[in-house]
């Protein structure tokens, strides 16, 4: 049976999420316009800078800053190369935290979509709030 478009893409984000370097949590995004994938990214540390799984986490409130997150990653991932985001969908493994549901806001994206929800509501709130289409797929 023919996979349906939106677990097609959240399937790719889990096989990104298999290229994190932080091994607190594997996670992956997609963005998609227009059926065509523009962007991925993972969790793992800024270009050059030494990963988690190499030198360890650097925690601050029970979270490891070292990591850029998925998110934050295909968005920057796809601004460094000069593709538009905007109205596009994402597809992640974890729903985003409150500021990387900042940035999908600011960026445009107009539906997201996740495997499951992570700690917090906060992010999918403000995307509600912000009439981003937000679902759980199972």
């Amino acid at each position: 049976m023919r996979k349906e478009w939106n677990n097609y893409f959240l399937d790719l984000a889990s096989l990104v999420s298999t290229r994190s370097t932080c091994d607190r949590l594997h996670v992956g995004a997609v963005i998609v316009k227009d059926r065509n994938i523009i962007s991925t990214g993972y969790n793992g540390s800024p270009s050059g800078s030494p990963h988690c799984d190499e030198v360890g986490h650097e925690m601050e409130n029970g979270s490891c800053v070292r990591t850029i997150h998925a998110e934050q990653n295909a968005i920057v991932q796809a601004a460094k190369h000069g593709h538009s985001i905007c109205g596009a969908d994402l597809y992640i493994t974890h729903s985003p935290c409150y500021n990387c549901a900042k940035l999908i806001i600011t960026a445009g994206i107009k539906r997201v979509f996740c495997k499951q929800k992570f700690r917090s509501s906060k992010g999918i709130d403000l995307l509600e709030e912000s009439s981003v289409y937000f679902e759980v797929l199972n």
